[in-house]
């Protein structure tokens, strides 16, 4: 392992994402590699205020990413705190676009060598499936990728 220099963590600030960046950040440290925090403004949520500006004029695009990111870096500093990061620094990244498609762009532009992020179940059969961010990420991730599971989510061998 001693290849991997450069680790990107995609977190979506679900309830998992603590859990990511825990693990994030103490396979960092063991690796001595650097780190980089990725979050991503899904698209869908700036075209729904571009269509809302259009009846109800108010909030900019651009004022909604301001104040988004911004919320962002916030929520990164917190968690970052929480999972013990001042010892590794952390770069942050907070993207705008298609989320599986912006953590890719991020893995290439900051010549990850490993991604790391969590999985999220759908439906009732939560064990089954990825997220379908995920499973994109997964499909098409040209680096090693650890998807982190939810606790309680572990299965024993039988």
């Amino acid at each position: 392992m001693e290849g991997i220099k450069r680790i990107l963590a995609a977190i979506d600030f679900s309830l998992y994402s603590p859990q990511v960046l825990r693990f994030a950040v103490d396979l960092t440290r063991e690796l001595k590699a650097q780190l980089v925090v990725v979050n991503v403004i899904n698209q869908r949520d700036v075209q729904a205020i571009e269509m809302v500006q259009r009846e109800f004029p108010g909030q900019s695009v651009s004022q909604f990413v301001r104040v988004a990111t911004a919320e962002r870096v916030n929520l990164f500093e917190k968690l970052l705190a929480a999972a013990g990061a001042a010892s590794v620094g952390a770069k942050k990244l907070i993207k705008v676009g298609v989320p599986f498609k912006e953590i890719l762009n991020a893995v290439d532009e900051e010549q990850a060598d490993l991604l790391i992020m969590g999985t999220k179940g759908r439906g009732n059969v939560a064990d089954a499936l990825f997220g379908s961010t995920a499973e994109k990420v997964f499909r098409r991730c040209p680096i090693p990728l650890v998807s982190v599971r939810p606790e309680g989510h572990f299965r024993k061998p039988a």
